[in-house]
């Protein structure tokens, strides 16, 4: 069992069909998509922001380690779905509070916008894998300064750029091309395909809540 489901190159795990492979990675991303779709609309933003926010964030970000941590290290589908469920789940209650505060035909939009880009960026994946590969480690580089900026911005002046979104959302189109193109060079495999449907969905919220955030602000 390797650390990291996208270090592995052999397996004696049953190896699967590209096309199933690759339904199943969209499948499994449905799955997430369409439990996120549930929780907005069944369960009341109120709700989420009545409880405490030290608890709230606490909870969120222990049920997602503890999911990446499943999805990634286990070499079995059922605990790589439920380390799956552990990531879709948490990102659920902060796209809840997010899509409440905009009119649904943006969220609409927003939806629409985000499949459009991230099947063109699974195409881009899929033809230039090496590029994406090499970018990779500053996509990484480029989120975490991002990040410390707006941090800074935020909490320390109180403003926030909206040029960053535009930055974010160029970060996370890099990495479903790079997702996707580590996807389809490892074994093809049920649980890899669960795998990179997991790595993939969080690529694709990240993508769409920073879109929707583009499109409010016009």
């Amino acid at each position: 069992m390797e650390t990291n489901v996208f270090d592995r190159t052999y397996t004696t795990d049953k190896i699967i069909s590209g096309p199933l492979y690759n339904l199943l990675i969209g499948l499994t991303l449905c799955w997430g998509f369409g439990i996120n779709w549930w929780m907005v609309t069944n369960i009341s933003p109120e709700a989420i922001e009545s409880v405490n926010s030290w608890v709230f964030f606490i909870g969120y970000f222990a049920s997602c380690f503890l999911g990446i941590y499943l999805f990634s290290s286990s070499d079995k589908p059922v605990v790589s779905f439920i380390g799956y469920n552990f990531v879709v789940v948490p990102f659920g209650f902060i796209i809840n509070l997010v899509v409440s505060q905009y009119d649904a035909a943006l969220v609409s939009e927003a939806i629409r916008i985000t499949g459009l880009v991230t099947i063109a960026m699974m195409c881009l994946g899929t033809l230039f894998p090496a590029f994406f590969s090499k970018i990779a480690g500053a996509l990484t580089i480029a989120l975490l300064l991002v990040i410390v900026i707006e941090l800074i911005e935020i909490y320390v002046f109180g403003i926030h750029h909206g040029i960053l979104d535009w930055i974010v959302v160029l970060i996370f189109c890099g990495y479903i091309g790079y997702d996707w193109g580590r996807a389809n060079q490892i074994p093809k495999t049920v649980d890899n395909a669960i795998d990179s449907a997991a790595a993939l969905y969080m690529d694709i919220i990240n993508l769409f809540l920073r879109i929707l955030r583009i499109l409010g602000r016009k």
